[in-house]
């Protein structure tokens, strides 16, 4: 399934993307206000989509306290040497200067629901008409005995965006050879099904290349399966021996702790004693704006109408990307753009009189094993039976040719610079 930057920006406008017709209903009114919280692959869409197709009809403000944005998505392949830190950054310039949109550096500390109100750290208060919600997850910190917030720089999650992941790089690259490498995966639902795993991949593909190859790489896993998972079973032994070595929960019997100290990992079967490198990748949850707005539920994570993208606890918000409960949507930078274009088309549709259109959604995830051996998976989807449902699926198969991987990593480094520029230009 190929996709390039003219295939996304077609998608996006299949979802009303050029299809402004309304303008505001008292000509002579203030315009209607939009207020987008986080600038990721959520926000950052829905706020241009509303921007640019609303024709300016609508005042559209985007919050965001980082000057400039890492993209989580690729930083794999960053950590892989398969790109420069510099092009997974990008910034917000071209999004207030093409289409109007009141860019402002802070953080959103609260949502006045009854006044409609975002509260900013700066102390400013924003009304909003409607507000979209995407500040992506928080980290559940006390989810793993013995690591904390405090052993983060020890033990590295780079789940998050900027300094964690040029932490781990350079840990990486210091891990001498015949050194162990820990990862304790996350349990469901987490950011990105295989990027654990296209993790493990590139930290392989890393060592090897450096002729480290008596390094070992363990997977403390609390799940008994995880996404693309014979594939990279394949990948891994084809390209690393034995390098990687998987343990599901009935191997290892539970994770039973950390120890950030002597970088130590205990589990039920095994002590991994003074590891060269500890990847802790903690269970997660909706970003604590969100949360504490009261849009989460007990899961941690933000229900959702499938048909809007409308907060199922406020209609007036919608909540997208990594923090909503999506059905069979996977937490990727994919949904998460194509649900911004589904909320965009809705907001314009209720505040200018737009046309609106079934809500579709499509998703994929291209991971990458070793050079020019990437594989993929992904859907089409729609609303059915109260929640977001697959209508269609695709995985790749195990055994390919060379020539199809090849031709999947094509797609996927196509893809990054379509979702860039859908995102930021």
């Amino acid at each position: 399934m190929g996709l390039n930057r003219r295939q996304l920006l077609r998608g996006g406008a299949a979802f009303g993307g050029a299809m402004m017709f309304g303008v505001p209903a008292v000509l002579g009114q203030a315009k209607p206000r939009v207020v987008v919280i986080g600038g990721g692959a959520g926000g950052a869409t829905a706020a241009k989509y509303i921007a640019k197709d609303s024709a300016g009809a609508i005042a559209v403000t985007l919050i965001e306290p980082n000057e400039k944005y890492q993209t989580c998505f690729h930083s794999n392949l960053y950590l892989g040497g398969y790109r420069d830190y510099a092009s997974i950054v990008h910034d917000y310039a071209a999004l207030a200067k093409n289409h109007g949109i009141d860019v402002k550096r802070d953080r959103a500390t609260a949502i006045d629901r009854d006044k409609k109100e975002v509260v900013l750290a700066g102390g400013a208060r924003l009304p909003y008409d409607r507000l979209v919600v995407s500040p992506g997850i928080d980290l559940k910190y006390d989810s793993v005995p013995g690591w904390s917030q405090a052993a983060e720089e020890k033990m590295p999650h780079a789940w998050k965006p900027g300094a964690q992941t040029l932490l781990l790089r350079k840990r990486l690259e210091e891990v001498p050879n015949g050194g162990v490498i820990v990862m304790v995966a996350p349990p469901n639902p987490y950011r990105c099904p295989p990027g654990p795993y296209e993790r493990v991949s590139m930290m392989a593909h890393v060592l090897k290349a450096a002729g480290k190859d008596r390094c070992k790489i363990f997977v403390i896993d609390p799940k008994e399966s995880f996404s693309k998972q014979a594939l990279f079973q394949e990948g891994w032994e084809k390209h690393y021996g034995t390098m990687v070595e998987w343990l599901g929960p009935k191997v290892h019997d539970g994770l039973k702790s950390v120890d950030p100290a002597t970088n130590t990992v205990t589990t039920g079967f095994e002590t991994y004693k003074n590891a060269a490198l500890v990847n802790v990748i903690p269970a997660q949850m909706a970003g604590a704006i969100a949360r504490d707005a009261g849009l989460a539920n007990a899961s941690g994570y933000c229900p959702i109408d499938p048909a809007t993208m409308k907060a199922a606890s406020d209609p007036s918000i919608h909540v997208l990307g990594d923090a909503c409960i999506a059905g069979d949507m996977p937490k990727s930078a994919f949904s998460a753009n194509s649900q911004a274009k589904v909320a965009a088309m809705i907001i314009r549709g209720e505040l200018v009189a737009s046309r609106t259109f079934p809500a579709r959604y499509s998703n994929t995830c291209w991971s990458l094993i070793e050079t020019d051996d990437c594989v993929k998976v992904g859907g089409a989807y729609e609303p059915k039976d109260g929640k977001i449902a697959a209508s269609s699926t695709f995985v790749s198969q195990t055994g390919e040719t060379a020539e199809v991987r090849k031709q999947a990593q094509a797609e996927n480094m196509s893809w990054y610079a379509a979702i860039s520029a859908d995102m930021f230009s």
